[in-house]
């Protein structure tokens, strides 16, 4: 293994002697302690920066955490690993707060440490992984003019990821997303262009286009025997165009499709304040049999608040809720409540991020009907769904199951 710098940052003797040995044996010749925050930052201007700080959050004097708030965005310390007998969710805010720092979160090796854990955390280091601080770059916004010109040429394309029945493998129905099949570039992220399209006050275009080109997918599906209802993003600003549910119903009625076969999804943070045509659109849609789901659902501050004031008839939990899924009792908690909530209010909920076979299960165990991941199918175009599901039904519905 390279040789890393790392600073262990322990108040117990035995603890640091311990930890700074298995540094060692680990690979690590250059590792310097010291018995608290105070300690270490003398320790920093002496020996200069350090590629892990390996950190107690408890200790005598200055702690962990005004240690790591000291030295963010210093580049004093590249990562940090957490080696603390606080409670897990405690230290699960801690390393929100490191990685707002500006520093990269390695993991938590928790207390007593063990070398393969330890081990496994260094290698991730010298690979480049661990959790990415939010500080990185900004993603780079396209040309406005170009933004505009690929909307014009019919560029910014349709693609699809399903949503699938977890008992059943069945696929009920199918998220809309767009990205940019760019001439020159290749396939570019939403990332790039969608802030533009918000700005200049395209997004309506956008979404009838969208609309056009879905329903025609969900008429060629239907003719190859399957049902898939189609949903939609919805920025809050849309809401208060009071011609979007005409232009919606007029879409639908040129292709004979009815309302009920479309679900609208708005993202909770964009709800705080509710405009009269907004809360009309919102209505009207629903009196159209379309769905209204509250995206995200979980990453803000009004969720209660909005699906007992809002017209929503599904829930769409937000995928961070996965990530600790098997580790952490609170989200298994939320999970379930969140289930509880939705049967109560008679909503659906779908599990966003659904990545592998354990998520899988260990949501089925918690009574989950609808999921969405990587796990069942990446996003795709509309030709390739249109393999995909008669080949996946030649599977058994259990395709990747």
């Amino acid at each position: 293994m390279k040789s890393l710098r790392v600073l262990v940052l322990e108040d117990h003797d035995f603890q640091r002697s311990f930890a700074v040995n298995m540094l060692r044996q680990l690979g690590c010749q250059e590792v310097f302690e010291a018995v608290d925050g105070a300690q270490a930052l003398s320790v920093l201007d002496k020996v200069g920066k350090v590629d892990i700080a390996l950190c107690d959050l408890c200790m005598d004097g200055m702690d962990g955490l005004e240690f790591l708030q000291r030295i963010g965005h210093s580049a004093l310390v590249h990562s940090v690993i957490i080696s603390s007998s606080l409670s897990a969710d405690l230290r699960r805010t801690v390393q929100q707060i490191v990685s707002l720092l500006g520093l990269k979160m390695l993991g938590d090796v928790g207390k007593p440490m063990k070398a393969p854990a330890l081990n496994n955390l260094l290698k991730e280091h010298l690979c480049g992984s661990g959790v990415v601080s939010p500080a990185c770059a900004p993603v780079e916004l396209a040309n406005e003019d170009e933004v505009r010109g690929a909307l014009r040429k019919q560029q910014l394309k349709a693609w699809y990821q399903p949503k699938v029945n977890l008992s059943t493998g069945e696929v009920e129905g199918v998220e809309v997303l767009t990205r940019w099949q760019h001439p020159a570039s290749g396939i570019l992220s939403p990332a790039v262009f969608m802030p533009v399209l918000e700005h200049c006050g395209l997004l309506d275009e956008l979404l009838f286009a969208q609309l056009d080109t879905s329903l025609r997918l969900q008429q060629q599906a239907r003719s190859d025997g399957f049902v898939l209802n189609l949903a939609f993003n919805l920025h809050v600003t849309q809401l208060i165009n009071s011609d979007l549910t005409s232009i919606v119903k007029r879409i639908l009625k040129l292709h004979s499709a009815a309302g009920s076969s479309l679900t609208f999804e708005l993202t909770e943070s964009g709800l705080l304040e509710s405009s009269v045509t907004s809360l009309e659109t919102m209505v009207r849609l629903r009196m159209m049999g379309c769905q209204l789901s509250i995206d995200d659902f979980g990453a803000g501050f009004s969720s209660l608040q909005r699906l007992c004031q809002l017209p929503f008839n599904e829930i769409k939990l937000d995928g961070e809720f996965i990530r600790t899924l098997k580790h952490e009792p609170r989200c298994r908690a939320a999970i379930s409540s969140t289930l509880a909530l939705g049967k109560s209010l008679g909503m659906s909920v779908v599990i966003e991020g659904i990545e592998n076979k354990e998520e899988h299960d260990l949501l089925l165990g918690l009574g989950c009907t609808l999921g969405q991941g990587y796990f069942y199918a990446r996003p795709m175009t509309g030709e390739e769904l249109l393999r995909w599901l008669p080949a996946r039904a030649g599977s058994g519905n259990k395709a990747e199951m």
